[in-house]
């Protein structure tokens, strides 16, 4: 993605804050006619060590699994907190909207997972993220409705390659970062989640004058 190096987030641990608080992801493919093929879906991510992982399944009728078992490369996208800036938080007028956002890519390779045994506990780590009381209730059901219904996805871990992530707060404009907290400490969830990705990055307006040190 364009990655002005002022947004250009090189900390691993930003990176993974938002793929764990933002987990509903973006997998992009090429298809068989070589366009991107896009679905939207929640990942769970796992490190092994220095390598992460991400982990997700597609319903087999969707032909997402079929591009990554002939093209594994793809790329993962997690979209943060985002929010319109207005040109209000500027001290002076000639000045345009603008858009704040967080955002991470990664580079991956798949591999398939369509094992029964594989797939349940594929989904046992995913129900685990989202509703943890659901497993007694699915280790509950017939073996033979949880073969049906694991019979209908495809599974597949995403080793990842590579990844960027972009920090867009306006840290090249400091003399906004006052009026800009204000804005998002009045706002939605996500002007509020911007907030706080600014204290955690120390985004502070330049002292006045004189001010004592």
């Amino acid at each position: 993605m364009y990655m002005p190096p002022q947004f250009n987030a090189k900390d691993r641990v930003h990176a993974l804050a938002i793929m764990r608080s933002h987990p509903f992801a973006s997998l992009i493919s090429t298809d068989d006619d070589g366009l991107p093929y896009v679905t939207h879906l929640p990942l769970h991510l796992e490190e092994r060590g220095e390598q992460l992982v991400l982990l997700g399944h597609v319903a087999k009728p969707n032909s997402h699994w079929r591009y990554l078992q002939s093209r594994p490369p793809a790329v993962v996208t997690f979209l943060g907190p985002h929010s319109y800036l207005s040109p209000r938080v500027y001290p002076d007028v000639a000045r345009v909207p603008s858009w704040n956002y967080l955002a991470v890519h990664c580079t991956v390779q798949a591999t398939l997972i369509e094992d029964p045994e594989g797939k349940d506990a594929l989904l046992k780590i995913l129900i685990g993220d989202h509703e943890p009381a659901y497993v007694a209730q699915w280790n509950g059901l017939p073996r033979e409705f949880q073969l049906k219904m694991l019979a209908g996805i495809v599974g597949f871990e995403l080793k990842v390659t590579d990844f960027q992530c972009k920090l867009k707060l306006n840290q090249h404009r400091p003399e906004a970062f006052a009026r800009m907290r204000e804005i998002y400490a009045a706002g939605g969830e996500d002007d509020r989640a911007l907030g706080e990705w600014m204290d955690r990055l120390s985004l502070r307006a330049p002292a006045e004058p004189g001010a004592a040190s």
